[in-house]
């Protein structure tokens, strides 16, 4: 049962396991959800999912596997084993109501009927006595009434949405997408390491209801610091030049890494990191920061975190002189080679969609120099990068 849902699942990149699998064949037979779809969608999306990043994937995939479910057979062939439905309908018949079913000749006859008109009908059907709709009396539909019926769809009168699967709400939490700002402060979470600090201004609940057992019921109200993100980040953005079309996605970066991280230092290069860098683009020729000081006024435990395209010419990389903006006495690769060895933690993000980087030379030697710590800055790659930079 569901086995070509599971599959389907695993196909469309949901990491779904089988302990998740017997959990939600043990919800079914709890009845949690019973012929209707919509239910069925919600319960398995609860059960089987086990990452919000991951529900662009889910819907994909349950919208292949049902979208083939057209007729009442193949739905309780793919939901219900025949015992479950024949047992669910007279859970909830009265005597009177299974008297009335006898009229149209017992409860399979009942099944078969409805399963034949739904067969007939090829449109939505509004009011009558005889086709499957709603609002009507017919024995098959929704929203009206007659007692020796089956309700299909939604419940009556309510106005339920169907095949919310397919609306598809979730797009901008797959992880295949380029990052909103919303997105990277999920990911930046990843980078996280707690500690308390300043006033003691927040209720230790724990510590306050230990002190107020051990003190015979007198409340005792104890006190701790609010929890900060103490790790320290340098974040290096590249800017102008083929950077100009990934402005908005690095405004986003920076606003989502101002708002985690409060130990955070910013700078800007072009291209790449040569002697010198600065903090205000129209200031960029008279209030330049060297390098090197840099280097020796943030610690060692600072994170480093690159933001670039990495495409230039080669010679910008590997030459002095190679800057094109000034003369640089050392080379760019130089530099890398100082900031990563002052710096053990450092991870380059490139918001070039990762298929094209093996194009580019330039893009491949700078993954030789941060030892292949690019990633793309897709939902997964900041994760990833963040992961790396937590170990």
């Amino acid at each position: 049962m569901l086995l070509n849902f599971f599959h389907g699942l695993r196909n469309g990149g949901v990491p779904v396991s089988i302990r998740e699998y017997l959990d939600l064949l043990g919800a079914l037979r709890q009845r949690l959800a019973f012929a209707d779809v919509d239910a069925f969608y919600y319960l398995s999306r609860a059960v089987l999912v086990k990452d919000e990043k991951y529900f662009d994937k889910f819907d994909r995939a349950f919208a292949a596997y049902f979208k083939d479910i057209e007729t009442f057979d193949d739905l309780l062939d793919a939901l219900i084993p025949d015992e479950w439905l024949r047992k669910e309908f007279e859970k909830f018949l009265s005597e009177e109501e299974k008297a009335k079913i006898q009229s149209l000749g017992g409860l399979d006859k009942l099944i078969e009927e409805f399963r034949k008109r739904l067969a007939e009908q090829k449109e939505r059907h509004q009011g009558g006595n005889k086709w499957i709709g709603t609002g009507g009396t017919s024995p098959f539909g929704s929203g009206g009434y007659n007692p020796e019926g089956i309700r299909v769809g939604t419940e009556g009168g309510q106005g339920r949405a169907v095949k919310v699967w397919e609306k598809r709400e979730f797009r901008n939490l797959d992880d295949s997408v380029e990052l909103g700002t919303r997105n990277i402060k999920l990911a930046l979470r990843r980078l996280r390491k707690f500690a308390r600090s300043g006033a003691a201004d927040e209720l230790d609940m724990p510590d306050t209801i230990r002190s107020t057992a051990k003190n015979a019921g007198l409340l005792e109200l104890k006190m701790v610091p609010e929890r900060h993100n103490t790790v320290k980040v340098l974040l290096f953005f590249d800017v102008g030049g083929s950077m100009d079309p990934h402005v908005r996605t690095c405004e986003q970066l920076f606003s989502a890494a101002r708002t985690e991280f409060k130990h955070m230092e910013y700078f800007y290069f072009h291209n790449f990191i040569y002697d010198s860098v600065w903090r205000n683009n129209i200031r960029r020729q008279s209030e330049k920061i060297p390098t090197i000081d840099i280097l020796h006024k943030y610690p060692h435990d600072y994170k480093v975190i690159f933001v670039g395209d990495a495409s230039m010419s080669p010679y910008e990389i590997l030459q002095p002189g190679g800057s094109i903006e000034h003369w640089n006495e050392e080379s760019g690769e130089q530099w890398m080679r100082r900031v990563a060895a002052t710096y053990a933690k450092l991870v380059w993000l490139n918001p070039v969609t990762e298929a094209h980087w093996e194009f580019s030379q330039s893009v491949d030697i700078t993954r030789r120099l941060v030892e292949d710590r690019m990633f793309p800055m897709t939902l997964k790659g900041m994760e990833d990068a963040m992961g790396y930079l937590s170990r």
